[in-house]
């Protein structure tokens, strides 16, 4: 299996985005289109897990497919902003394993194994 940085990522979806005139869309468009698609993963979300099973008509997708097209857009929004998605998650878990330290039960460490 191929195992990709994030910056590889943002590379790959910024090569493919830039052989259209086109370009990217207004960050307010691809709010728009963030929403759209996790409307959709809810949607999937809630066949799997809820209590709405699909009708017999609708196309099947997965949980997995629905978070690759999140991903996609986010991708395409923080690179539309210039925004280091790598540098972006490690502040947020810096957030979190500072000022969130304590906020939730840690597991049992098994002294044994562990």
């Amino acid at each position: 299996m191929n195992v990709k940085t994030m910056q590889e990522m943002q590379k790959e979806v910024d090569e493919y985005i830039g052989q259209f005139k086109e370009g990217y869309f207004s960050p307010l468009a691809m709010m728009a289109r963030l929403t759209e698609e996790m409307g959709e993963l809810a949607r999937e979300i809630n066949h799997y897990y809820g209590e709405k099973p699909k009708k017999h008509t609708e196309t099947e997708k997965t949980v997995e497919e629905e978070i690759g097209d999140v991903l996609f857009v986010t991708i395409c929004l923080a690179n539309s902003l210039n925004i280091d998605l790598q540098a972006a998650h490690d502040r947020v878990m810096n957030k979190f394993q500072t000022r969130d330290k304590n906020r939730w039960t840690r597991k049992e460490v098994d002294k044994k194994n562990g």
